[in-house]
């Protein structure tokens, strides 16, 4: 490969497909074209297998412009490389060739020079090989740098914003670049695995090796194995792997990245670390702090960390000098910063003490096959994993660090501590009763003093659980008092909803902050172990699509949830209330961009966050929007997390909402990933026709919405089924297909359900063809006579019956 010109911009495709398939891979024969070979539109050229094709082809539901690219045999929409991606062939003219030069060339019907492969090349032989990976190799000096670009819509293969490639400064890592800012990043490659990529830690390379082409330039080669797999870097900056599924003829998605914000480089800045399950994400290294507080506070960590105390070779430039060396501090299981420079190959004794000797290192790592690792410069994209990763060691003060302390001391001082505890936390415990009783009676003034009164009836606010089963020791607590002044005692003027959880009001904080308070009733039947239950899953999650959690109260009878205020409230308000101003505000952009949100906030609950997520209760009414129309997933007091190979559970107590239940679940009690797809398929459905699922009925047809759905897109009148304010005929295509994707999210078995990821696949036309939905069980009227003969044991009332689903 040293003397071949890489052409395909794809060779990194299979640097992640070890991530869960280690025996992935192609044969190595090729076909040619030379001098004496023309390909004249449509024809085509094969890899040895027959595995990829190159020849001329048009977007999907296009037919005028023409390109030229390599593809997939199996599936001839899947291209994996575009030559001429910017200047398009209008009709069938086109032609490629090797030209006299020694490049390859298309050519138009004019013999106008369409694209060129543009090498300086003195060659008068030279050919062009489509090999069983996909590269098209022109055979001659190699002085290409291996890329990635991106599409620049999924239906236009211009070149997009984003790029992805090798990086080989000192050890070689993968990029994406959107511009020419760095957008995500691997980690080294150590020769098994790229050490910042979580997945991989899991399996072996088992064949895959690293070879260097040119110096600066590498790229990976796979071994031999019959599954087919792609790397795409999608429009909006995202790397996918795919993995073709022969059952289905369809692409899987089984890794992308980045997968969340901590995967975005540089996302808490210089000197902070990001962790994924912490609130908030970013937190300053120890021994460091904000550059900017003010910043940091609203959210913006762009401007990371700066060194609380300067270390001895700061102040001094010598370890030499006056006052206590420096120390390391040892943060386990990390992505180690960019900007990596590698050491001899010594133990992490070694790595140590070189480091300690040069003042211009600041922090050092070691892998057992990269040795020592070294940085001088700012630390950043640094990310916390949970037991993965790399021990990183960052130079600190003395005084930043505990220290040595003498034989004596590491013995009398825990005694001495643990009295000095024991009397400080008898006082505390006296101080707080005290406190509390005095804060209840100042609780009762206020509400006195509003005129608001609570009765002492089902409706009221009266929880009683014992508390002291309550962990909230390491999550934001809010006092009574401040979130009774925030929503001016509860008012009514403030509420933004009453679901069958309770009400939700409008706050605002002291500092002006805009809240949304959450106060749970005892008529709603979700008690202590809902409560819990969200602010124990919710407050692990961060996504742009999911609700943030501020915080909570738990006091006495009282459970309050804390959350973000949302500007434009939940998304049944401007799908079903026609009294709203802004009812009308939702045209189809909007609805399909809402959509999509949903279903990428639900592929990080099911697949890309550490925790395994089943929602539950999906629906209109938990789907929040904030200022520019972004869907956040709500409401989490139903939801389960599933262990590390779990894919179902069963449930003696079935909770959620009438007519977004999948069957299985509604009448057996088993839930999975499934469940949700279901009612995502059923709140799409929603969203295409503007009407409620639980309130619609077709008397002519004796149809709920599903049916009706079924009926007229089986008709292929599904245009009929469309909320007409939104109906435009530019964009039936795209409705139509976003309700034969829904049928076949609500059909009646699991296993004929696509995974969220592959539905969002569908919506992006990265999948193109569908298969054909089965007609959805719940085709009639849905009510609770479905169920009632099934339930042996359980009581309807456990179902959550939402009358006013507003936030």
């Amino acid at each position: 490969m040293s003397n071949s010109q890489i052409l395909d911009l794809f060779v990194l495709q299979y640097l992640f497909i070890l991530l869960c398939f280690p025996r992935l891979g192609f044969c190595a024969e090729t076909d040619t074209i030379t001098r004496n070979l023309v390909l004249k539109d449509p024809d085509t050229i094969s890899s040895r297998g027959n595995v990829f094709k190159l020849g001329f082809f048009s977007p999907d539901n296009t037919t005028k412009n023409r390109y030229v690219g390599v593809f997939y045999s199996v599936s001839e929409s899947t291209v994996i490389w575009v030559a001429n991606r910017d200047k398009p062939i209008p009709g069938s003219s086109g032609s490629i060739t090797i030209s006299q030069d020694g490049n390859i060339v298309l050519t138009n019907g004019e013999s106008e020079i369409i694209w060129s492969s543009n090498v300086t090349t003195s060659s008068v032989n030279a050919s062009a090989h489509l090999l069983s990976t996909g590269n098209l190799v022109l055979r001659d000096d190699s002085s290409n740098k291996v890329v990635l670009s991106s599409w620049k819509t999924p239906m236009d293969p211009e070149v997009g914003n984003f790029t992805n490639g090798l990086q080989a400064l000192n050890i070689p890592q993968t990029f994406t670049w959107n511009g020419n800012r760095p957008y995500w990043r691997s980690g080294p490659w150590n020769g098994l695995i790229l050490i910042g990529i979580q997945e991989m830690y899991s399996v072996y390379n088992d064949g895959f090796t690293v070879e260097k082409v040119l110096p600066g330039t590498y790229y990976f080669t796979a071994p031999e194995g019959k599954f087919l797999m792609r790397l795409t870097l999608n429009s909006t900056g995202s790397l996918v792997q795919w993995l073709w599924n022969d059952k289905t003829e369809n692409w899987d998605i089984t890794w992308l990245a980045p997968s969340q914000e901590c995967d975005v480089y540089g996302m808490c800045g210089p000197f902070g670390s990001c962790n994924a399950l912490s609130s908030p994400i970013c937190s300053c290294l120890r021994g460091f702090e904000p550059k900017n507080s003010q910043e940091w506070g609203r959210g913006n960590w762009s401007g990371g960390c700066v060194r609380r105390k300067p270390s001895l070779c700061h102040r001094n430039n010598t370890t030499s000098s006056g006052g206590k060396e420096d120390g390391f501090l040892r943060l386990p299981y990390m992505k180690v910063p960019d900007f990596v420079e590698q050491g001899p190959s010594r133990t992490v004794e070694e790595c140590r003490s070189l480091c300690s000797l040069n003042c211009s290192c600041i922090a050092y790592a070691h892998d057992t096959n990269l040795g020592c690792m070294f940085w001088s410069q700012e630390l950043i994209d640094i990310q916390q994993y949970s037991n993965v990763g790399v021990d990183l060691y960052i130079r600190l003060a003395s005084s930043e660090l505990d220290g040595h302390r003498d034989k004596k001391l590491i013995i009398i001082l825990p005694v001495v501590v643990g009295v000095v505890a024991i009397l400080i936390c008898t006082f505390i415990y006296w101080w707080l009763m005290a406190r509390r009783k005095g804060a209840k009676g100042k609780v009762d003034a206020n509400l006195n003093e509003a005129g608001q009164t609570y009765p002492s009836d089902s409706a009221g606010i009266l929880l009683k659980h014992d508390m002291d089963k309550v962990n909230l020791e390491k999550f934001p607590l809010f006092t009574f008092v401040t979130l009774a002044n925030a929503t001016d005692q509860f008012h009514d003027d403030n509420m933004l909803g009453k679901g069958g959880f309770g009400p939700v009001y409008k706050g605002k904080l002291a500092d002006g902050k805009e809240i949304a308070v959450k106060r749970l009733s005892a008529a709603s039947g979700q008690g202590m172990e809902e409560f819990m239950n969200e602010v124990d899953v919710i407050s692990k999650l961060q996504h742009r699509n999911l609700v943030k959690l501020l915080g909570c109260c738990v006091d006495k009878d009282e459970k309050i949830l804390v959350y973000e205020y949302m500007t434009n409230k939940s998304l049944d308000v401007f799908l079903f209330d026609t009294s709203h101003p802004l009812q009308k505000i939702l045209d189809w952009k909007k609805r399909f961009s809402i959509i999509e949100g949903i279903g990428r906030g639900l592929l990080y609950l099911h697949r890309d966050s550490i925790l395994k997520i089943i929602h539950r209760d999906l629906k209109p009414s938990n789907v929040l929007l904030d200022n520019d129309y972004n869907p956040k997933i709500s409401d989490f007091g139903m939801a389960r997390i599933f262990g590390g190979n779990q894919d179902q559970a069963n449930t003696g107590r079935v909770v959620g909402t009438y007519g977004y239940m999948a069957p299985e679940y509604a009448i057996e009690g088993r839930f999975s990933e499934k469940s949700d797809v279901y009612s995502f398929g059923v709140l799409m459905l929603e969203i295409v026709s503007g009407k409620k699922n639980t309130n619609f009925y077709n008397h002519e047809w004796s149809l709920s919405l599903l049916g009706c759905a079924w009926k007229l897109w089986n008709e292929d009148n599904g245009s009929d089924f469309i909320d007409q304010t939104i109906y435009k005929a530019e964009f039936q295509g795209e409705m139509m297909r976003c309700i034969h994707i829904a049928l076949l999210c609500v059909q009646e078995f699991p296993n004929n359900r696509p995974t969220i990821s592959t539905v969002l696949a569908m919506l992006s036309r990265e999948i193109v063809k569908l298969p054909l939905p089965e007609q959805p069980i719940f085709a009639e009227k849905w009510n609770c006579s479905h169920v009632t003969s099934s339930l042996t044991g359980v009581s309807l009332n456990d179902v959550t019956l939402t009358m006013f689903g507003g936030r």
